[in-house]
């Protein structure tokens, strides 16, 4: 891939399961283009055991370790690892994911073939216990157009699977504090900067889910935050009014008037491809 460099950001914080996080991060190790420089945001105390894997890592020369004092959040723990990112190139990885193994390979590939792209993500496979346990699958559009479209009414990119230029992003702020939605808030401050969006039609991240995934995708705070999150897109013509109206209602049946086991349901039904593990 020409030596193109690259850096892969993580955040991780008291509450990640150490196993979880160790298999994450060798997963990160373990590709067929390999990063250059791992930042590692400690977003605040973690328990002893968890503080020892993050001490391993630490030995190893790609390992840039920045340790906050308190937990501060999603959105500073993301601010703060770009900002440390010294390559153009920069991947994002979830403490409790899996990347497959080619990952980065073919992202890299997508950046060389089409220099104009800002940012490059794929599909994830859900999965509960076991990463072979795949429950269900989040398919994202492609190309350019179809993920301006597809950003009227859902986030078109999955967060874990990322790779963006740095310089993109920091040209229209950053990561910026957005209760539970610091990502669709970035696309669409890049949408609307006309940058170039791009997924990869393969699966690139196994990511763990369940049923605390749904209770954090319930509740009346996460509703108003998307209904603010709307509010934006209405305000920049992003959307129009009839769509504004539609989207902030679905939410509020879905995020607050259903209780979160129909919501596991929904949410598999119609926001997933659901998958059969019975052959």
């Amino acid at each position: 891939m020409e030596n193109i460099k690259f850096s892969v950001s993580m955040c991780v914080y008291g509450g990640d399961d150490p196993l979880w996080f160790k298999t994450a991060v060798d997963s990160i190790l373990n590709q067929t283009e390999a990063p250059s420089e791992v930042v590692l945001v400690v977003d605040g105390p973690v328990p002893e055991q968890l503080d020892a894997v993050i001490t391993e890592y630490a030995k190893i020369p790609i390992f840039k370790i920045i340790r906050f004092e308190e937990n501060r959040g999603h959105g500073d723990a993301r601010r703060a690892g770009l900002e440390a990112c010294e390559n153009e190139l920069v991947a994002l990885m979830d403490a409790d994911d899996i990347s497959v193994n080619d990952r980065f390979e073919k992202q890299i590939s997508r950046f060389a073939a089409e220099p104009e792209l800002d940012i490059v993500g794929g599909n994830i496979n859900e999965f509960i216990g076991a990463e072979d346990n795949v429950v269900a699958k989040r398919i994202v559009p492609c190309d350019d157009k179809e993920i301006k479209q597809y950003m009227k009414k859902r986030c078109p990119m999955n967060q874990m699977t990322v790779m963006f230029k740095k310089s993109s992003v920091d040209s229209v702020g950053g990561y910026v504090d957005w209760y539970c939605d610091e990502d669709y808030y970035l696309w669409l401050r890049m949408a609307l900067a006309d940058m170039k969006f791009a997924n990869v039609d393969d699966v690139l991240v196994n990511a763990r889910v369940g049923a605390d995934m749904y209770n954090r995708r319930g509740g009346l705070r996460y509703f108003k935050s998307e209904a603010k999150l709307q509010k934006y897109m209405l305000d920049n013509k992003v959307i129009g009014f009839g769509t504004y109206c539609v989207n902030v209602l679905k939410r509020l049946i879905v995020q607050v008037l259903l209780p979160n086991r129909i919501r596991g349901w929904v949410f598999k039904k119609f926001a997933r491809k659901s998958v059969d593990n019975n052959g």
